[in-house]
């Protein structure tokens, strides 16, 4: 039951990528500081997911590409309006294709795209699974074409765009392959889908032991940041704190729960008893609930597979 919720949800956001050029901007730009702006799409978008980009002096970086190319290109076009630099970089923060299906439009404009190292080599066979296993030829085609980074690293790199400093990191939590992009003079963060701001996330992939740890570090290290979501609106150091407590609270429920003897659906009864009345106003709350029980379960009993086959 939880791969069909996964699997009807990403095909939503597929048929919604469809209507792209039906004329509906699939983006709002927010500048969050002196040449840094969040491309953020809201729920049911055409893009998926948010991004961004940051100017510098000598050229423009992109972080995350969205699930289709003509979001991707609505973003170039965008970055057009406000400079003629080249698109030097694309940074994908993981490898799920609603942050990544775009990279070809940036790599045909000159971009290097460069992740963690898990990225390419997840990101062809991985992305599968989000489709089932009445994937369609054209669907297998869509994943299997998607422009893997040329570029990787293990725990990070830093690139610059003339004086202009970006640091990438490497952090655990979402999927194995997340990295956050720091933008130190501007005190803004992108963190992927390492943080969904008012919004239930997907945790097909996640270690939500190690993501609190995350949240906890990031809040830590950046106390007075602008943070870019993978999903929902900009937020603070606040919105960290929130979406850890969302995390522990699941995690609670759950072990609750299990400890009762709940399994399948009384398992996810319970838990939903637990959190609808704090969480129940977040985006994807019906999407997202059921599954997140019961992949935590699976978390929570070793025996949740992971990226690569392992289990946590």
């Amino acid at each position: 039951m939880r791969k069909r919720t996964l699997l009807m949800f990403f095909l939503a956001l597929l048929a919604a990528a469809s209507l792209a050029a039906a004329g509906e901007p699939a983006l709002a730009l927010h500048q969050v500081g002196a040449g840094v702006w969040a491309a953020i799409s809201p729920d049911g978008g055409t893009a998926g997911s948010n991004a961004g980009f940051v100017i510098g002096d000598d050229g423009v970086a992109v972080i995350d590409s969205f699930i289709n190319p003509a979001a991707a290109q609505e973003l170039l076009g965008e970055i057009r309006k406000r400079t003629n630099l080249p698109v030097r970089f694309v940074v994908n923060t993981h490898y799920h294709l609603d942050h990544m299906a775009g990279n070809g439009v940036f790599a045909g404009a000159g971009a290097v795209v460069l992740a963690n190292e898990n990225v390419r080599e997840w990101a062809h066979t991985e992305n599968l699974k989000f489709f089932g296993a009445g994937i369609t030829a054209e669907q297998r085609a869509g994943v299997e074409g998607m422009v893997l980074p040329s570029v990787v690293y293990g725990q990070g790199a830093d690139l610059y765009l003339g004086k202009r400093k970006l640091v990438v990191r490497h952090l655990l939590g979402h999927t194995g392959s997340d990295s956050i992009v720091v933008v130190p003079d501007a005190n803004v963060v992108f963190t992927g889908d390492l943080l969904w701001t008012r919004h239930l996330p997907n945790l097909i992939d996640a270690s939500t032991g190690p993501w609190i740890q995350t949240l906890r570090t990031l809040a830590t290290d950046y106390p007075t940041a602008t943070f870019v979501p993978g999903h929902g609106e900009v937020g603070g150091p606040a919105d960290l704190t929130l979406f850890g407590g969302y995390l522990e609270a699941l995690r609670q429920a759950v072990a609750a729960a299990l400890a009762q003897g709940k399994f399948g659906d009384s398992l996810a009864a319970a838990v939903n008893a637990a959190l609808a009345p704090k969480y129940g106003s977040w985006g994807f709350f019906q999407h997202f609930l059921k599954p997140n029980t019961l992949q935590t379960a699976a978390e929570l009993q070793g025996t949740k597979r992971l990226p690569g086959g392992k289990t946590n």
